[in-house]
């Protein structure tokens, strides 16, 4: 369940160590209305704002069983979604900033019940700092555990610029929240729908759908906890959000049906753990696009490698392929006959993050190599990120697929089609990394042999996790190892299928991932590298200044000049305390079965079912 756009990065694909003959079950025959998608992370959940749930397959499924306010195209163009409802600025003052949210008459939830403005305010709940600390939920500010497990409290516009409760108006269909200030991006972070009658019936022990007069009877009941800051009730509600969607397993049997109320285009069917979900079209879905294809299923399947998927696509066994493709991937991809493939720059990038400190939230304490931002710890950082081999890796694994994508140098503009891009590397401190790797490892021995002289023939330690094995991936690891050993470190690959979590462990020095832009928010970057940050696993501290700056560019509209330079200001601390290296753009490579029409790619995620109501056989 995505209460907002407001965390722009969302972890990318990666993949498992085997594959299971399980998970490549026959398709069903005769293009039936059935689409079966490939996703190479296994689902962990269906709430992907819960903190450390913040995963791409999660963010995909609540988008499919999820509609809003608005929503990116492949164009990367942000479309409001009139058909749900409307938004629009009431008052534009320097110091209040209010926004009117209005749900369109008629819209139902899955159950039939009517969506109105009540919905929205689980978002208030949820989110609001002040909100939380006033009905008993915890206190941000004093560190307290809070009801909402929710990432958004720490990286959120609603949770930064939100000043006191909305108001609700006469007839329950339009609700105003007030802001401290005007925002970039205003209308990326605010309001979301949610089935707060299922969330009231499910912490009053219902297990089952009712009627919808018991459901709006429902909702008239967290109306009134909402007012009275009713703080049992409300963390009854909190305690379901934060745990209810934490599986990848769902079935009638034992999964209650009021979980999964939604007003998108799909309900969840079943979930098997580590293989697939099943959705089926919601037949009361019109809370968005109108519907102009004929899908009536979708089943998103979790398979570790590519090759096998690439089989699975040839074999008809998928509909729809996009991964981390090699370029013997690639070329057997264009061998299948009666398939569409698509290529480009994806919006994913790969980058070498080092641990400094402990996760913000409920972190164990981390004293390895790295730890802190002392000088010996600095120069192993900066020695570490030099021998990256990452010409190298670009050369092998990605100019293959795609000759256009270089070697990355930004993190805060992580595409070098943008125009800014090649301004911002002139000075954002990525040229301290750049250079042959021959120089750059003469450079890191040095730094190296300031703290251990002998660390060339007893090199040092790094527990380096290593999210799963596709063959990309695996190639990079190698590459990885083995130059970084030239170096005086010693690299322990782990390789983990669940990954995700272990960002979070401080037993890990290192790792490698993607991350996949959401949006194309100004303020994307701040959950990553802020202080407390939702996305900062690493535990980096960029001190006072760091926080500052990110602040800044979270919290203003800003001209691409003023852009450019707070950009560097934030660049110039990344990469000067060398907490982490970008790699390479994904090359995007997508395939699907020819008599699946209406499939468009985006660089944006979700990349693939984006649009999945103009899908049709």
């Amino acid at each position: 369940m995505k209460l907002s756009r407001s965390v722009k990065f969302a972890l990318a694909t990666t993949a498992s160590l085997g594959l299971a003959v399980s998970l490549l079950a026959p398709a069903q025959a005769a293009k039936n209305g059935t689409v079966y998608t490939y996703e190479t992370n296994p689902l962990s959940g269906f709430n992907s704002s819960v903190v450390g749930f913040n995963l791409v397959t999660n963010s995909t499924a609540g988008y499919l069983r999820n509609s809003g306010f608005g929503y990116y195209d492949n164009k990367r163009n942000w479309i409001q979604n009139t058909t749900f409802g409307t938004y629009k600025v009431v008052v534009n003052k320097a110091t209040d900033f209010q926004v009117q949210y209005t749900v369109k008459p008629g819209r139902l939830w899955s159950d039939g019940t009517p969506i109105t403005g009540i919905d929205l305010l689980l978002t208030h709940v949820s989110t609001s700092r002040e909100y939380a600390k006033a009905a008993g939920l915890g206190d941000w500010d004093a560190k307290d555990v809070m009801a909402f497990n929710n990432a958004a409290y720490s990286s959120s516009t609603y949770a930064l610029f939100n000043a006191g409760d909305p108001i609700v108006s006469p007839d329950g269909m339009s609700v105003t929240v007030r802001y401290k200030q005007k925002f970039p991006d205003w209308w990326l972070g605010g309001l979301s729908p949610n089935p707060v009658h299922a969330f009231v019936l499910m912490a009053e022990g219902k297990t089952s759908l009712q009627s919808v007069a018991a459901n709006e009877a429902a909702r008239d009941r967290f109306y009134a906890a909402y007012k009275a800051k009713s703080t049992s009730l409300l963390k009854e509600i909190g305690k379901i959000w934060s745990t209810g969607y934490n599986t990848p397993d769902v079935n009638a049997a034992t999964t209650n049906p009021l979980l999964w109320v939604g007003n998108g285009g799909f309900n969840v069917v079943s979930a098997i753990k580590g293989s697939s979900v099943t959705f089926k079209a919601n037949p009361r879905y019109n809370s968005g696009p109108a519907v102009t294809g004929d899908i009536e299923n979708i089943v998103m399947k979790f398979i570790a490698d590519g090759n096998p998927a690439i089989q699975a696509l040839e074999n008809g066994e998928l509909s729809i392929y996009a991964g981390q493709q090699t370029v013997d991937g690639l070329a057997a991809l264009k061998k299948i006959k009666g398939i569409t493939s698509l290529g480009g720059e994806g919006g994913t990038y790969e980058h070498v993050d080092l641990r400094s400190g402990p996760y913000y939230s409920g972190g164990t304490p981390y004293t390895g190599l790295f730890a802190g931002n002392g000088a010996k710890a600095t120069d192993l950082r900066r020695a570490f990120l030099l021998c990256v081999p990452r010409q190298e890796i670009v050369e092998k694994l990605i100019t293959p697929v795609n000759p256009d994508i270089p070697v990355l140098r930004s993190v805060t503009i992580p595409t070098h089609v943008d125009p800014l891009y090649s301004s911002l590397i002139k000075s954002n401190g990525s040229a301290y990394y750049v250079g042959t790797q021959e120089s750059l490892n003469a450079r890191a021995i040095s730094l190296v042999k300031k703290y251990h002289p002998d660390a060339l023939r007893n090199p040092l330690k790094v527990n380096f996790l290593v999210p799963g094995n596709n063959p990309r991936r695996a190639a990079q690891a190698l590459l990885l190892k083995a130059n970084l050993a030239k170096c005086g470190f010693d690299v322990q690959n782990d390789i983990v299928v669940n990954w995700s979590p272990e960002l979070r462990n401080s037993k890990y020095d290192a790792t490698f991932f993607g991350w996949a832009a959401t949006s194309t928010a100004q303020g994307s970057i701040r959950a990553n590298w802020r202080s407390d940050g939702s996305n900062n696993y690493n535990g980096s501290l960029g001190g006072n200044a760091l926080d500052a700056n990110l602040d800044d560019v979270f919290s203003r509209p800003m001209t691409d000049q003023s852009k450019l330079g707070a950009f560097t200001k934030i660049e110039r601390t990344i990469f000067g305390n060398a907490y982490t290296l970008p790699i390479y753009q994904h090359p995007a490579v997508l395939a699907y079965d020819s008599d699946l029409k209406n499939v468009k790619l985006s660089g944006l995620s979700p990349t693939t079912v984006w649009n999945y109501w103009e899908w049709k056989y």
